[in-house]
């Protein structure tokens, strides 16, 4: 099961955000306003989703997770922009 959610965190990391923003707490406890939640769902959403993910479970902020999270959404851009 934790596999299956972690393969729709990747595919459809929007979704996730959305769901989890209003049935869980977490990008509430992650996040002090709205604005920096919504510019990551439109921009970078795994990177976000892996920021709330961290606040939530870890004590600070998994730096290697979250470089790979950019990487993984600059590259996800990247692909769609030169096609």
């Amino acid at each position: 099961m934790p596999l299956l959610i972690l393969l729709l965190g990747f595919f459809f990391p929007r979704l996730v955000i959305v769901l989890l923003y209003f049935f869980t707490g977490w990008f509430r406890a992650a996040f002090d306003g709205f604005l920096i939640p919504l510019l990551g769902f439109i921009f970078l959403p795994l990177t976000t989703l892996w920021y709330g993910i961290s606040e939530t479970y870890f004590e600070s902020v998994q730096t290697v997770g979250l470089i790979i999270a950019v990487l993984l959404d600059l590259g996800i851009v990247g692909s769609k922009l030169r096609d």
